[in-house]
């Protein structure tokens, strides 16, 4: 794999997750889950649970890494800004999922997240794989940012509840997902260089 650290923009830097990240990784996760999911994932688990499960899902990624796992984090003076998780080759059809890609609200908008999903393509481009993710319909900024770097909207489908606990979504939301087919991503995986 490829080391992230050697990349870098102004006042950012990118190295692998450690598990003593989980803590500051679920915070930001958990951040960006309420800021973009409200109206997709039931009020009560946006403000009451969520930060407790997705802390207790990053300890259990870092501390007992899959073997297909990475994740790569993005930090200023090590403060965790932003973070991409990628499953290796998790499907026949299209290759590699981006499970996660979240920036703090503060630093997106400055090459942040750009540099992430760069990365990212880096790592699927050496494994000759396609590259897909889903993302809730009702997030029209992250579906702006993936079209804007090359990916596709390939299908819709209703979303599954986070930790597989139904009440935790609200209504019956939709994702979307969105595909870089293998001989797409050698472009982005060069935004990283």
């Amino acid at each position: 794999m490829t080391d992230p650290s050697a990349r870098s923009t102004p006042m950012v830097g990118f190295r692998q997750a450690r598990p003593a990240d989980a803590q500051s990784i679920a915070r930001l996760h958990s951040d960006s889950w309420r800021r973009h999911y409200r109206g997709a994932y039931a009020d009560t688990y946006l403000d009451g649970d969520v930060a407790t499960e997705r802390l207790a899902v990053w300890r259990s990624r870092l501390e007992q890494p899959h073997p297909r796992a990475w994740t790569v984090l993005a930090v200023d003076d090590e403060e965790v800004i932003g973070f991409a998780h990628v499953m290796f080759n998790e499907d026949a059809t299209f290759g590699c999922l981006l499970d996660n890609l979240h920036v703090a609200g503060q630093r997106q908008r400055r090459g942040v997240g750009t540099s992430l999903l760069a990365l990212t393509a880096e790592e699927v481009v050496e494994r000759r794989s396609g590259l897909f993710l889903w993302v809730l319909e009702q997030n029209q900024d992250a579906q702006a940012f993936y079209a804007a770097h090359g990916g596709r909207c390939w299908e819709r489908n209703p979303a599954s509840p986070p930790g597989g606990q139904a009440d935790r979504l609200a209504g019956t939301p939709m994702m979307l997902r969105y595909i870089w087919p293998a001989e797409r991503l050698t472009d982005l995986a060069l935004l990283s260089r």
